[in-house]
């Protein structure tokens, strides 16, 4: 079972961002397929460092997913970790298990541990994009009427600074606070702060947010230095969830031992594949710290990784789906997960229990996107004449 051909594609998603599939074939036909997590614009370092690794993989015994990992970081890599690398790595990992699970005809979590559960609940992402609070909620009924429980939004205008404009908190409590009204006491709303806030912003703002029976609040701060997450959490009555732009085992270690979160959401398309989200969840537990998973990829093979994962752990809470990759993965796929009400069955074929069809991948070719126009330094705080917008 030598691995003897891995090819990449950049789908064209024409939303948020491209997404990174990777797909492995044995010198004996088997396939299975993999995916990188990318960020937008992004999309071809990733693409480029998994091409550059994949002479080294090529040979190599399909089974020996941790020797081969670690050899990638020891030699390819020289012992230094890279969202780039680990992303990469996590492709032909996850492609890896799913030709094991083919060969040995079963699917992936029953290779792994077996299922702790019937199925996997998720929460929506994706939907919110919008100027206005009045459009933030209209998009958030309509989630809740797809059968979500459970959605996550960023309701913080502005740029993503360690310091924020106290018109934005307002703003962004407002919105929070329409969202509670529109959506009832029983939908959990789960708050976004993309690492940006100081903990002293992070904690007043917690402190605000929690009259309103908010489920959690992920990342007010940049875990680079995790003592800043550690202090909030110490200080706000509300779950506090990292995990997203931590990718090791040491960084989790770190995190953990400083007592910095509730909630872990490592990626699994970066963090390494199946093995290492294995291994996250196993070093949280002991800690009580559970697990809901990141997952900003697609809702076919990055997600389908995912659910055995979280079919298999104990600790888990609940997994993130983007609803604007839906309908295009849905185009590309011949054979998908069963989503209904927020829930995800467990699959039941062989490996991952997700396919592409080849030809109609190739269709969708990425498109490189036009430059984002980011701020100038006339456009910083403080400003005058400045208003709150979720565009701004």
């Amino acid at each position: 079972m030598k691995i003897a051909r891995i090819e990449n594609f950049i789908f064209g998603t024409g939303s948020l961002k491209d997404l990174l599939f990777c797909r492995v074939e044995t010198e004996d036909g088997a396939w299975g397929w993999g995916e990188a997590y990318v960020t937008a614009g992004k999309e071809k370092v990733v693409a480029d460092c998994l091409e550059a690794m994949a002479p080294y993989v090529i040979g190599r015994n399909v089974f020996n997913t941790r020797h081969t990992g670690q050899i990638m970081f020891d030699d390819f890599a020289i012992r230094r970790a890279s969202l780039e690398l680990l992303a990469a790595w996590s492709a032909i990992e996850i492609a890896s298990w799913d030709i094991i699970g083919k060969q040995a005809g079963l699917p992936v979590y029953n290779l792994i541990g077996g299922a702790s559960r019937e199925r996997v609940r998720i929460y929506a992402n994706g939907w919110s994009r919008g100027a206005t609070i009045e459009e933030g909620v209209e998009r958030g009924l309509r989630v809740k009427a797809m059968g979500f429980t459970a959605a996550k939004f960023d309701p913080f205008p502005g740029p993503w600074r360690s310091f924020v404009d106290r018109r934005d908190e307002d703003f962004a409590i407002a919105y929070v606070r329409a969202m509670r009204e529109a959506l009832g006491p029983d939908f959990e709303l789960l708050i976004e702060a993309h690492r940006r806030f100081a903990p002293q912003h992070a904690i007043r703002i917690g402190r605000r947010l929690a009259e309103f029976g908010i489920d959690w609040y992920e990342e007010p701060c940049l875990s680079d230095n995790i003592e800043l997450v550690a202090e909030v959490r110490r200080a706000v009555p509300i779950p506090i969830v990292t995990g997203e732009e931590i990718y090791t085992k040491e960084r989790f270690f770190e995190c953990l031992a400083k007592r910095a979160a509730d909630i872990l959401n490592p990626d699994i398309c970066v963090v390494g594949g199946i093995t290492p989200m294995l291994e996250i969840a196993a070093m949280a537990q002991p800690q009580a710290v559970v697990m809901s998973p990141h997952n900003f990829n697609s809702t076919l093979v990055g997600l389908a990784a995912t659910v055995h994962v979280s079919a298999v752990i104990p600790n888990f809470r609940i997994t993130e789906y983007f609803v604007n990759f839906r309908d295009i993965c849905e185009e590309i796929a011949t054979q998908s997960l069963v989503v209904q009400d927020g829930w995800i069955d467990l699959p039941t074929a062989p490996g991952l229990g997700v396919d592409i069809d080849v030809e109609k991948l190739r269709a969708h070719p990425h498109v490189e996107a036009t430059p984002r126009s980011f701020r100038q330094y006339w456009e910083e705080y403080p400003r005058k004449g400045y208003n709150p917008s979720l565009r701004g």
